[in-house]
């Protein structure tokens, strides 16, 4: 059994580690490369300029307003999302009343509609999302401020997405929208392989919903919470952001640069401004925050396994 193990494990390693290393890692040595130097992304032709891009990144202040932006979305996004994710799945699998003749844990009633319903928003492209968002958030014709003047409410016709105090939540709202029902599936999923029995000794020691939650559920589904966390905070940080500020918002990115992250800010120093050089440089800004957001939450996050 132990004869010729590593060159069995090296060999099925071998081909997904160099695809990584291809693909993944030497695009950010690249990165960190380029970051030193003045390259324009326009012609081949470039020199070494130290840490000159470093400091003109410090000292530039659209680059802390998306900071600032970025790291809201990643303290707001997840917290909001995982919460609302962990309520909809526990109402789904086990918040139900016991029925005559049926299961003692059981969701509410409909709950298998329910979950079609929360995971229907993954079925549609982000950039179709933003979209339709758009329009709903149109103060003159959209289907936001129509429901508002509806309910008599003529007086109350925000700008949203041209409010530069609203359109940033706006944003959120959106990706809260996108992303909580692929959350609710994969809580549902760890909530099912929890045992019944536990859920039964809690209701007949007279456990409220509130403490099954608290004490048996959330415990046991740590590993998965923790997880889906830092996925959060990257889809937070990452692709799904910019592609709901670039579609949705004026600019993009603006009004004033209220929505303005530091993804869609690399993206507009590369491809707008002819500036990939320190483009690269504020993309590896973004990815030490990504690194460091991800290391502090599986340290806060960390507690003995329980096994069931």
């Amino acid at each position: 059994m132990q004869h010729g193990k590593y060159r069995f494990i090296v060999g099925f390693l071998a081909l997904p580690l160099g695809l990584y290393a291809l693909f993944v890692v030497w695009p950010f040595i690249q990165s960190i490369y380029y970051s030193f130097t003045d390259w324009t992304g326009l012609s081949p032709e470039f020199k070494m300029v130290g840490f000159d891009n470093y400091t003109r990144m410090l000292h530039d202040d659209i680059f802390w307003k998306s900071l600032e932006h970025s790291l809201l979305f990643a303290l707001v996004l997840p917290l909001v999302t995982i919460s609302l994710a962990l309520f909809f799945a526990f109402m789904i699998n086990v918040g139900g009343r016991r029925r005559r003749g049926g299961p003692v844990i059981s969701g509410v009633r409909g709950s298998s509609f329910y979950k079609i319903v929360y995971f229907f928003p993954q079925v549609l492209s982000i950039a179709i999302v933003a979209l339709l968002f758009q329009f709903a958030y149109n103060p003159d014709s959209g289907a936001v401020n129509s429901i508002l003047r509806g309910i008599g409410l003529d007086s109350v016709q925000p700008l949203w997405l041209g409010d530069p105090n609203l359109a940033l939540w706006c944003v959120m709202a959106v990706l809260v929208w996108s992303t909580v029902g692929f959350f609710v599936v994969l809580f549902s999923a760890g909530m099912a392989s929890i045992p019944a029995e536990l859920y039964e000794a809690a209701l007949l020691d007279g456990a409220s919903r509130a403490t099954t939650f608290f004490r048996v559920t959330l415990p046991l589904l740590w590993d998965t919470v923790q997880s889906g966390w830092v996925y959060m905070g990257i889809l937070a940080l990452g692709a799904e952001s910019f592609a709901v500020v670039q579609i949705m918002t004026t600019g993009p990115g603006g009004p004033d640069y209220s929505t303005t992250v530091l993804v869609l800010y690399v993206y507009q120093k590369a491809f707008r401004d002819g500036q990939a050089a320190y483009a690269t440089t504020i993309g590896v800004a973004l990815l030490v925050v990504t690194l460091a957001f991800a290391a502090i939450v599986m340290r806060l996050g960390r507690r003995e396994r329980l096994e069931y």
